[in-house]
């Protein structure tokens, strides 16, 4: 049983009129095997919080703690949080041009896991994960998302998270500039880790589509740095069918 714990969670990041903040105290808590499903709108800092769970150098933690499993996690360096069982889909994917697909995620999970899996096993287990998620095997031999459509890009950040096992996940609009196909397909990858093993996730998204496949427990509305409500499934319907608006109107207000 793993548990990511945020709280009071206050975050800024530099601009050229000086420190803006972004995070203005959240708080949730996210156990092994929870589906937590991160909604609002455009601007209410979605990102800004997968980014600083990550540990991206832009964004600057105020106040407030992450821990995972009672662990510091704003001590730890970015590739210590990912030791640790944190993973981050990122919402665009970078290019890696020079290094193969091959070599990148052999790498990264021998670091994650402190010893080099066994050759054999672990080429069974990538060309198997990459069937089912439809990734052709020739992938494998190029360089990481270099020339990849976007809904590639996203089928091999699943790709690396069912791989490298990871305690509590933090997908960053993974479904964003999916097609219908493609969707399905990226769900399936997420809903066979926490079949698994259990993983957490934090789901962070602007459309209630991804959740006709991956069945949220809790769902948080974020506005204006803040959980402004939360709830179970049936709130992503009521935002479906209505809108943000009563949320911006108060803070409007």
């Amino acid at each position: 049983m793993s548990t990511l714990e945020i709280k009071d969670l206050h975050a800024q990041i530099e601009t050229e009129n000086g420190p803006k903040e972004i995070l203005k105290g959240v708080s949730l808590t996210v156990n092994s095997g929870e589906i937590h499903a991160i909604m609002g709108p455009n601007g209410s800092g979605k990102s800004t919080l997968a980014s600083t769970i990550a540990g991206h150098p832009a964004y600057e933690v105020t106040s407030g703690s992450i821990t995972l499993d009672g662990e510091d996690v704003l001590e730890m360096e970015v590739d210590e949080r990912a030791r640790a069982g944190l993973f981050l889909a990122m919402q665009y994917p970078v290019e890696v041009p020079g290094v193969t697909m091959t070599n990148f995620l052999r790498t990264a999970k021998t670091a994650i896991d402190g010893e080099a899996p066994k050759l054999r096993t672990w080429t069974k287990d990538v060309r198997e994960a990459m069937d089912k998620l439809k990734i052709d095997a020739e992938f494998a031999n190029r360089n990481v998302n270099e020339g990849f459509s976007g809904g590639e890009k996203k089928r091999v950040e699943i790709l690396q998270m069912e791989l490298f096992r990871p305690k509590i996940a933090v997908l960053d609009e993974t479904d964003s500039g999916l097609d219908i196909d493609a969707l399905r397909v990226v769900s399936e990858g997420v809903n066979r880790a926490h079949e698994t093993n259990g993983m957490g996730t934090l789901l962070i998204t602007h459309y209630t589509r991804i959740l006709n496949y991956i069945k949220p427990d809790r769902v948080h509305v974020f506005v204006d740095g803040q959980v402004a409500e939360q709830g179970g499934p049936e709130l992503a319907d009521e935002l479906e069918a209505e809108g943000y608006d009563r949320f911006l109107s108060a803070v409007r207000a």
